[in-house]
């Protein structure tokens, strides 16, 4: 069925699957969702929310953020509590209340280049203050697949047993919250899962979003990064709070991408059908990409439920009928790791 209104995708980006009902029945207590009111953060917590009334076990779904970008009243009608904090206050963090899992969202990438020391406070010193308060609580991180290296386009990208070797202050910092995320597993036995992520795409942003705009708009499209991997956002939230049951000390590592490495020139090749445009393209493309291999995540977290042929279709038909977008592109192109 076409996804024509917001309220129809939120349904759908927040549609518990059985196997989460169940994972949730078997993982009783409080969910505390830290900065839920980034681009994921209401779509997981609404998530959340409805696998756990329907799991028919008693819990809060709590949604922490500063809220900085709007109120909190959607996340309030879902049934979700809220509470505003800022995550960098020692004070504040202490005063939240106790929860026995915790998926945490918090991260600083844009931006990063401009204002490296808050990049670098808001992605390491943050999950210090969490993992001290939170010392006996189940965690899942939301991290990003920018802390390896590029990689070979032929080579089906970088596994979870390669080193990491990030390209650019950004993803060092984003490797620093994932060593401070290891360090307190390993000294306090907190239970952890570390979900690499690239990319997400929702209607309304991510690669295959960023690339049909540009169709649209007649810009040309660097080929340079031409090869990219991409994961439909509500396969994302499925699989985060699956997650919360891999959680161990030391932590439990998965790349959370799609199944295929995709031609970016191929991809909108494929949009410019929908579209009824002809794309642009500058430069050509390199031997290496940000990708990573998605075998570990196909094992423990299952199959996606979108394919990148639905995905295409349907970013076109939103961008067809005039959706609303969020307006925060991706960046996939930089080669740089300047955000």
């Amino acid at each position: 069925m076409p996804i024509e209104t917001e309220a129809q995708l939120e349904d759908l980006l927040s549609q518990p699957t059985p196997s989460l009902v169940e994972t949730l029945r078997r993982l009783p207590g409080d969910i505390l969702i830290l900065g839920v009111s980034g681009k994921v953060g209401p779509a997981i917590a609404h998530m959340a929310k409805r696998a756990a009334d329907a799991a028919g076990i008693p819990r809060r779904v709590i949604g922490v953020a500063r809220f900085s970008e709007g109120d909190d009243r959607l996340l309030q009608s879902w049934g979700i509590d809220t509470i505003r904090c800022d995550l960098l206050d020692e004070a504040q963090v202490a005063a939240l209340p106790h929860a026995d899992h915790i998926v945490y969202l918090v991260g600083r990438k844009f931006g990063s280049t401009s204002d490296s020391s808050l990049t670098w406070a808001v992605n390491t010193y943050g999950p210090a203050l969490a993992l001290r308060r939170f010392s006996s609580s189940r965690f899942v991180l939301l991290s990003t697949g920018n802390v390896y290296p590029l990689s070979p386009c032929d080579s089906g990208g970088s596994r979870e047993s390669d080193q990491p070797n990030p390209v650019g202050e950004y993803g060092m910092s984003a490797l620093g919250r994932e060593r401070i995320f290891e360090y307190f597993s390993r000294l306090q036995e907190t239970p952890v899962t570390i979900l690499r992520l690239n990319y997400a795409c929702d209607l309304r942003y991510g690669v295959l979003v960023d690339l049909a705009t540009q169709i649209l708009q007649d810009r040309p499209i660097d080929l340079s990064m031409g090869y990219f991997n991409t994961i439909w956002q509500g396969d994302v939230n499925v699989m985060t709070l699956q997650s919360l049951a891999l959680a161990a000390a030391p932590p439990t590592i998965v790349n959370l991408t799609g199944d295929e490495t995709l031609s970016v020139r191929e991809v909108c090749e494929s949009f410019a059908q929908h579209l009824g445009k002809t794309p642009k393209f500058t430069g050509s493309e390199a031997t290496t990409a940000l990708l990573s291999n998605s075998a570990r995540r196909q094992e423990l977290l299952g199959p996606t439920t979108m394919t990148t042929a639905n995905l295409i279709a349907s970013v076109a038909a939103w961008l067809r009928q005039g959706g609303r977008l969020l307006n925060k592109p991706t960046h996939f192109e930089a080669r740089d790791g300047k955000f």
